[in-house]
């Protein structure tokens, strides 16, 4: 049986995983809003390397979906809603990823389950499909460094990726709220983040390994059949996302995350200028002007969708 073991918490020793069988997970079955079952796990979650039998809930296994049609994704992220805002992890894998490469893979993290929408098999109608989501002001989507996600998905499906909240500028406005100044391209990357036990406390043994098979094999995104490494990487690198977005919205001041707000626009912007002024798109509007001084003070505010 395989197992998910790319994961472990940062003070934990590097032992065999536990968790559930393969049998258990592909029992889990889960339901469109019309009552017909989405595609069943294809592989198990992924876990802990944790032997204490005390881990928190968010770090146990989840259902992960291999998508190839757009009835297997729930509705909620099809055909989004004002009364139904909704919170997702966020990430795209491929073939030197940008304007000019291929968009293989989309994985979305929500509470319940992981979908890895295969771009490879489902095509351009797959994409259309998310196209809605993608944009919507409904759905805020938690990503680290969306900046060459957004362009492929510009230049290659017509998607302008909107309301972003990107991990890596937000933990940049948590160190400036402490009083540390920002330094140009100092920037976190996504494993020093899981790693931060303020926001996951997680160490991604399998990272590296799968950087050098990147070197060695540049297509290893576009191959199918899927591995069971790709499966499991792909959803490691999202399914820790809500869980850092918690911890980090709840710290964040009114003006931090107006900052935020403008600055992921930018992100999702900035290698996507087009004729229809991609760029052109407008900002956020800043908080209220009482709201500036309740952020100065140090208030938080928050809350799951804010």
């Amino acid at each position: 049986m395989e197992r998910a073991v790319g994961f472990r918490p940062a003070n934990a020793r590097p032992v065999v995983a536990l968790g559930q069988t393969v049998e258990h997970a592909m029992n889990l079955t889960m339901f469109d809003a019309h009552g017909a079952p989405l595609a069943r796990p294809t592989v198990e979650g992924c876990r802990s390397r944790n032997q204490s039998g005390d881990a928190e809930p968010w770090i146990l296994p989840i259902p992960v979906h291999i998508v190839t049609h757009h009835s297997q994704l729930p509705m909620s992220f099809l055909q989004p809603r004002p009364d139904q805002p909704l919170v997702i992890g966020f990430d795209c894998e491929g073939v030197d990823l940008a304007r000019y490469g291929r968009l293989c893979i989309m994985q979305l993290a929500f509470d319940d389950a992981v979908y890895l929408v295969d771009a490879v098999m489902g095509g351009n109608s797959l994409m259309q499909a998310c196209k809605l989501g993608l944009e919507s002001p409904y759905v805020i989507k938690v990503c680290h460094d969306c900046k060459r996600d957004s362009e492929a998905l510009y230049f290659q499906y017509g998607i302008k990726l909107n309301n972003v909240f990107d991990t890596q500028i937000a933990y940049t406005l948590l160190k400036e709220q402490h009083g540390k100044k920002w330094v140009p391209d100092d920037y976190i990357s996504f494993v020093d983040l899981l790693a931060d036990e303020r926001y996951c406390g997680v160490v991604y043994d399998e990272k590296e390994e799968v950087r050098v098979l990147l070197r060695k094999d540049p297509q290893f995104w576009a191959h199918r059949p899927w591995t069971v490494m790709m499966k499991r990487v792909a959803a490691d690198d999202v399914r820790f996302l809500l869980r850092i977005y918690e911890r980090m919205v709840k710290s964040l001041t009114e003006l931090s995350k107006w900052r935020l707000s403008v600055r992921s626009s930018l992100y999702c912007q900035c290698f996507c200028a087009g004729d229809d002024c991609f760029l052109g798109c407008p900002l956020p509007p800043p908080p209220a002007t009482d709201q500036w001084r309740t952020s100065s003070r140090g208030g938080t505010g928050g809350g799951r969708c804010s």
